[in-house]
């Protein structure tokens, strides 16, 4: 595959990072209505991508899995600072901030479905030359909005892992008697390794994550469909 294919399959960027943004702010939008200013006294609470963006998480990473795969498979922002002594209710405004990201994740992907339904319209209601800019743009947005339901779906599922510092270890540690919360969230950034041992070496483990996916994604599919015959 030559630099052409790659570039060509960079147009997933501008929506993984708008969406990687929106889940970190969604986080410190919640976190304000518990209690917590951090995240707004820090400046996150913006959808200016700089304060957010994490050059291996949100660029490096997406862009060897283009390479490597064809797709983006995980990715992430800089973390919200959140600080829980400021939370109203500890363990649920925990929860509340936590499952903030993937449901902003799962919002976007029904956004981005009805783009894909808009520009299908717009492209039917127009005769547009192939290989004219107007045609080429809204191919590209169609190609973009379409990966961003796969993309965001992806990101709400891969946040939601129980493993420490994901989102899902969040609420799982909440679930958990004091002391036992205490030491699983003592796993830390170790947990990225976790991860990783998981997608690399544990048989059917990536087949799993991919087929939960593609389960998550199905409806979104489904009404796109409805409207694309």
């Amino acid at each position: 595959m030559d630099l052409k294919y790659y570039l060509e399959n960079l147009y997933v960027l501008p929506i993984l990072i708008f969406s990687v943004v929106i889940h970190e702010v969604s986080h410190g939008w919640v976190a304000l209505k518990c209690g917590d200013t951090t995240a707004k006294d820090l400046g996150r609470l913006t959808l200016n991508p700089i304060p957010h963006i994490d050059l291996f998480g949100s660029i490096i990473v997406p862009i060897i899995s283009i390479i490597f795969t064809g797709r983006v498979l995980i990715a992430w922002a800089k973390p919200v600072p959140v600080n829980p002594h400021n939370l109203r209710s500890f363990r649920r405004d925990d929860t509340l901030v936590t499952i903030a990201g993937p449901i902003s994740n799962l919002i976007i992907a029904f956004v981005c479905s009805c783009f894909v339904i808009i520009i299908f319209f717009i492209a039917r209601s127009f005769a547009l030359q192939q290989e004219s800019f107007s045609f080429e743009f809204l191919s590209y947005l169609n190609k973009m909005f379409s990966a961003g339901i796969y993309l965001n779906v992806a990101l709400a599922v891969f946040n939601m892992l129980p493993i420490p510092p994901l989102d899902g270890s969040h609420i799982l540690a909440n679930m958990l008697p004091e002391e036992l919360a205490n030491r699983y969230r003592q796993i830390g950034f170790a947990g990225i390794f976790i991860i990783l041992l998981l997608f690399n070496y544990v048989p059917g483990f990536s087949k799993l994550f991919l087929g939960i996916i593609t389960f998550v994604a199905q409806p979104y599919l489904n009404f796109v469909s409805y409207f694309i015959k």
